[in-house]
């Protein structure tokens, strides 16, 4: 208590009395007499903060960015169950692409960019869990529906941190995504470009990549 009454210049009576009332907020704990350490409630309201952490609030931004470079759909997903679902979408006119599916609609893992991030992170049998559930049913011509080429994609996925959907969801649409992650380095969403199969430039994965880790370190990960 010395100690703390000296860097704060606070008289020991006064710095007493503040951290007796901060002991029964459970903000400090005094695990002796005279020693004083940080309370379990720090915590509680830490973690109370982080929840409150909202991706989209934290994407918005970032999402409406990265269209004034590409002026083509910018779109956030998050995984529930064995599809991806669309939480928001940046994207005017310009664009020349009708945006089929609109916020709240959702897709298959396995036919979708950021679908296949997140199959990227499940080990294999938990893959093969879901192919047998899914029957890796296609939507177009290109759609991956053997679990031998799945496999091979997720592993690009692995290595390469992006993943692509080369008109395996809609004929003439062709997307690239990137993950974005919470402080524990966790996936929780995943940022992607769509774009008619002839605009998608790669020269947009970097910005891509660049906005996810933006989005990502507004949600307290501090990076490699």
């Amino acid at each position: 208590m010395k100690r703390v009454s000296e860097q704060t210049g606070l008289h020991p009576s006064t710095a007493h009395r503040i951290l007796n009332d901060l002991t029964i907020g459970r903000y400090v704990d005094r695990p002796e007499a005279g020693s004083y350490r940080l309370g379990m409630r720090l915590l509680e309201l830490g973690n109370l903060v982080k929840a409150r952490l909202d991706v989209r609030d934290a994407a918005l931004t970032p999402m409406r960015e990265l269209h004034k470079v590409t002026h083509q759909p910018v779109n956030l997903s998050l995984r529930q169950g064995d599809e991806i679902v669309y939480i928001e979408r940046a994207f005017s006119e310009r664009s020349g692409m009708q945006v089929v599916r609109a916020i709240g609609g959702r897709a298959p893992l396995h036919l979708t960019s950021v679908g296949k991030l997140f199959l990227a992170q499940d080990d294999a049998p938990r893959v093969r869990a879901y192919a047998t559930r899914t029957g890796l049913a296609g939507h177009t011509r290109n759609s991956i529906t053997d679990f031998a080429a799945l496999e091979s994609e997720l592993a690009r996925v692995r290595r390469d941190a992006i993943a692509r959907d080369d008109e395996e969801l809609e004929l003439g649409v062709r997307c690239m995504a990137a993950g974005i992650v919470d402080d524990q380095g966790k996936l929780i969403a995943g940022l992607s470009i769509s774009a008619p199969a002839d605009r998608l430039e790669e020269s947009w994965l970097e910005r891509l990549k660049a906005t996810a880790a933006q989005i990502s370190a507004a949600l307290g990960h501090a990076g490699a």
